[in-house]
This record gives structure tokens, C-alpha cells and sequence, in this order.
């Protein structure tokens, strides 16, 4: 039903419905959880609501955009859309240009608005690796020809993000990549090798820094220092807890009150749990499943190597930050500030996330 309706209208619904009806939900719990925030800090409890209003309408503007620009444009670009990246990425370097928060200058300032230029890497990567590997698909089981080279375009990029710092995203670039390179053909021991070498740097990482090492320890035993570095993960399992199977009612969050920081970006699926309970977590995990899914059916069904790819690529940067995120919240992975795409509260991931969302529509269209 779902494939003949794509055919007829031009647009594949098992993608862009569950889009549409994540953006919706998010757009409601954003404002649930956000209101008392927006009226302490702002004096306007619909600020941060009316902001993602605005980048919604952007990027269901940029999704309905790139849905009829055929997807092999992009293969053009590719080295441009790497510049690009490489650019916007040193520009965070420069104080005036860049916005701190948390320590990390993560965000382009751009006056009334900030962008975050990690989120275009994903794509830029997403693109030159469908144009990569389509091009040398007879070379990937090669390291010289088939790792090598996109170990090295990817490894300039992760290493700007992490100096940002930003480790998590650099993770799941890294993570991102092996997926990639599995899927273009690359030998198993090969990406069995990185991997293992690659651990000890990340281990390193996490030691030498205190605030990830606090992160991992309250991972491990949060309840050790429920005030202190477990005070996050604490609280988001009281939102979930509490919550129960029906939930206490949309509005009713108790740890939205300034008990659960980022209730609004990174924990906003806590706030859901509370409110919606375990049917409204089921509920979002239904529609990412679909949407994935829908993701993976485009990639199958594409008409060549490069359309393939770009489907896959797009598909799995969208379900490991999902899996990350909702294995955060739920206490199954060290906390890291990483928002739950469609639902939490951020222009760039929302604009970027619709844009690559809309580009897998054309890809599924061409199909």
C-alpha cells in the first residue's frame, strides 16, 4: 500500500509520514517542557516553541526543496561540500564567530540564530562516501584504495569536531564510518582493526578529561552521587519511572521543573516518558522504526551503487543518534549532549535532519 502510494503521489509515505508526525509530537513536547524555562529566563513561556515553529516551517520548506532536486547533483559537489565543512568547522576556532555553551564552541553565531556545523559534516559525509565507494566498488576490499582514503577525509573532520570538544559526535562519525565502509564492501578485518586501535584513543580521551570521567563514573553508578554527577541521569530515571504506562498527563512533568537540565533538547524523551508514559515512548519508537525502515526499503530498491549509499548513509546517522540518544536517557550509555532528531529542541539538527530526509524522498522517487 505504502510502495503503491509512493509510486502514484511521488512521495514515499513510509517516510514522510512518520516525519510529520515526530515533528508534531516534538513541536508539543518542546512546549511542555520548555514553557516554565522560557517564562523564568525570557518572561515568554512559547519562546522556545515559536523559535521551532519557525525552523520547522524552514525545514519542511528545505525537505519539499530537496525532494525534487535529483539526489546525483549532489555527487558534483561532493569536494565543495567538504571545503564547505572544513571551513565552517575552523571558523568555530575564531571567538568572535563562535558561540560557547557548556565550554564547547560548538555553534556558528549568526546574530539572531546559530548554527552548528557538525550537522552538515554528516551530511557532506553522507555524500562523498555514495560517490567514494560507488566509484571504487571494485577497490574497497583494498586498504590502500578502499579504507585508507576515506579514513583520512573523515579523520580531518572528526578531529575539528573533537577539538570543539565535542567526543560524542566524533564517536559517532567513527562509528558512522564503520558502518559505511562494511556496508561499500571493506574486509571485516580490516574494520575489526580499526576499531581495536581506535578504542585505546577513545578510552584516553574519556580518562584524561574530569567532566568525561564524572560522565562515565555516573554512567557506571549514578546513585553513588545522586546530587552531584549522577544528578542528571538520576532524575531522568524518576521521569520515567513516574510516568508509568499511561503517564501522569501531558503538562503534568514534575522533572521538567528545573530538576532535569535540557529537558527540552537532549532528555526531552524523559519528559515524554513522564507525561505519555510507556505508550508515548512506544509511540516514538514506533515511528523511528518506521521511518528507518522506509530508509532502508529506498536503499534496497535504489537504481544504482551511489543512490544506495547516499539512503544507507543518511539512514544510519538518523538511527544511531536515535539509538544513542534514547540509550542515553535511559541510563545505557554515558550522558552526552545529543539531541533526539525531529523531537528535540535545535534548528541545525531539525533543518539538516529534513533536508537529508528530503533527499532520501528523491532518491526513493527515482527508484
Amino acid at each position: 500500500m505504502a510502495e503503491k502510494a509512493s509510486t502514484d503521489s511521488g512521495y514515499n509515505y513510509l517516510i514522510l509520514v512518520p516525519t510529520m508526525l515526530l515533528i508534531c509530537l516534538g513541536l508539543v513536547m518542546i512546549y511542555s517542557a520548555s514553557s516554565n524555562l522560557g517564562q523564568l529566563r525570557l518572561g515568554d513561556g512559547y519562546f522556545y516553541l515559536k523559535r521551532q515553529t519557525i525552523f520547522c516551517i524552514i525545514g519542511i520548506a528545505v525537505m519539499f526543496t530537496t525532494r525534487y532536486i535529483p539526489h546525483t547533483l549532489y555527487s558534483k559537489f561532493v569536494y565543495p561540500l567538504l571545503l564547505i565543512s572544513v571551513g565552517l568547522l575552523g571558523l568555530l576556532f575564531i571567538p568572535a564567530l563562535s558561540r560557547e555553551i557548556g565550554g564547547a564552541h560548538r555553534w556558528l553565531n549568526l546574530g539572531l540564530l546559530t548554527f552548528q556545523p557538525s550537522e552538515l559534516v554528516k551530511f557532506s559525509l553522507a555524500v562523498y562516501m555514495a560517490y567514494s565507494m560507488s566509484k571504487k566498488s571494485a577497490e574497497m576490499a583494498s586498504f590502500s584504495k578502499g579504507v585508507l582514503p576515506h579514513l583520512l577525509i573523515a579523520g580531518i573532520l572528526m578531529l575539528l569536531i573533537l577539538l570543539q570538544p565535542d567526543l560524542g559526535t566524533t564517536v559517532i562519525i567513527g562509528l558512522w564510518m564503520l558502518i559505511a565502509l562494511f556496508v561499500g564492501g571493506v574486509r571485516i578485518f580490516h574494520i575489526s582493526s580499526i576499531f581495536l586501535l581506535c578504542s585505546p584513543l577513545v578510552i584516553w580521551l574519556i580518562t584524561s578529561a574530569d567532566y568525561r570521567m564524572k560522565r562515565w563514573l555516573a554512567f557506571i553508578d549514578p546513585w553513588e552521587d545522586p546530587t552531584g554527577k549522577g544528578f542528571q541521569i538520576v532524575h531522568s530515571f524518576m521521569a520515567f519511572g513516574s510516568g508509568g504506562i499511561f503517564g501522569a498527563g501531558l503538562g503534568n512533568s514534575k522533572q521538567k521543573l528545573f530538576y532535569l537540565p535540557e529537558s527540552h533538547t537532549d532528555f526531552v524523551l524523559s519528559i515524554t516518558g513522564e507525561e505519555l508514559g510507556l505508550l508515548g515512548v512506544a509511540s516514538i519508537i514506533i515511528l523511528f522504526g518506521t521511518l528507518i525502515m522506509g530508509g532502508i526499503r529506498v536503499a534496497l530498491k535504489a537504481r544504482d551503487l551511489y543512490s544506495t549509499y547516499l539512503a544507507l548513509g543518511i539512514t544510519s546517522f538518523l538511527g544511531l543518534q536515535v539509538v544513542i540518544n534514547m540509550a542515553v536517557v535511559m541510563g545505557l550509555l554515558p550522558t552526552k549532549g545529543l539531541t533526539l532528531p525531529l523531537i528535540s529542541y535545535g534548528g541545525s539538527s531539525l533543518v539538516m535532519t529534513l533536508l537529508s530526509i528530503g533527499v532520501l524522498l528523491n532518491i526513493s522517487a527515482k527508484s
